[in-house]
């Protein structure tokens, strides 16, 4: 079978030259838009992925981050300590202490497993990300740092309208209920006592006047007993 052959156009000696030529000139009439970073910081989106911040109060050192974590770049020590009984007659617990909870951001590869699996909320993402170092040893960043990254921390997105309200804070406001409710009842019990009017008493003491109750003159009074005066 026969093939057509197109007929090939000729082109213009320089032409595609004169078209780089001619978008190097539309580019440069135009505004620049590079940020001259570092004296101008750029624009981050709430929920970028710089660092990750630790919130030391949550972390019960379960070590699920550090399982998990697929380039093991999280190391984390704890000692144990007993905790005294919360009421009399109970018994001793003890808990788990942090003392060291560290990230090796030369090996992070900032896949965010170790924040979706901590099941108490200890690992934020912070929008930081200038912590260039000359020494690559200095990128194991120690709690301290991520600390101080931790408040850095957007606040969580609003809530869709009638949407259901977290646990956490069902539970939190239930609690808080009941405890306001124990101190309503409270307050009107002693209101109540309070208000109530106390019984006269036989003989009471006003100031400095002293009313005794006086035997009633109609009524016969009892013969005293003779072994009283022989006694």
């Amino acid at each position: 079978m026969a093939e057509s052959l197109r007929p090939t156009r000729s082109r213009i000696p320089g032409s595609g030259l004169a078209k780089g030529l001619a978008v190097t000139l539309r580019t440069m009439t135009k505004k620049t838009v590079t940020a001259q970073y570092p004296d101008a910081q750029p624009e981050l989106p709430p929920r970028s992925r710089g660092v990750i911040g630790l919130f030391e109060e949550n972390c019960t050192v379960c070590m699920l981050c550090a399982r998990e974590c697929p380039d093991w770049c999280i190391y984390i020590d704890s000692h144990k300590e007993t905790v005294p009984p919360a009421a009399p007659g109970g018994r001793e617990r003890s808990r788990n202490v942090l003392d060291r909870f560290a990230i090796d951001f030369s090996l992070c590869m900032y896949c965010g497993i170790c924040i979706e699996v901590c099941p108490f909320d200890a690992l934020f993402w912070s929008p930081e990300f200038e912590y260039a170092e000359t020494d690559i040893h200095e990128l194991t960043h120690e709690r301290d740092k991520l600390r101080e990254w931790m408040w850095t921390v957007p606040a969580p997105p609003a809530l869709d309208p009638g949407a259901e309200e977290p646990k956490e804070l069902a539970a939190a406001r239930k609690t808080a209920d009941k405890l306001a409710a124990e101190a309503a009842e409270l307050e009107a019990q002693a209101a109540e006592q309070a208000a109530r009017p106390e019984p006269p008493a036989t003989g009471t003491t006003t100031g400095t006047t002293t009313t005794t109750a006086m035997p009633d003159p109609s009524k016969p009074s009892k013969p005293s007993d003779p072994q009283d005066g022989a006694s």
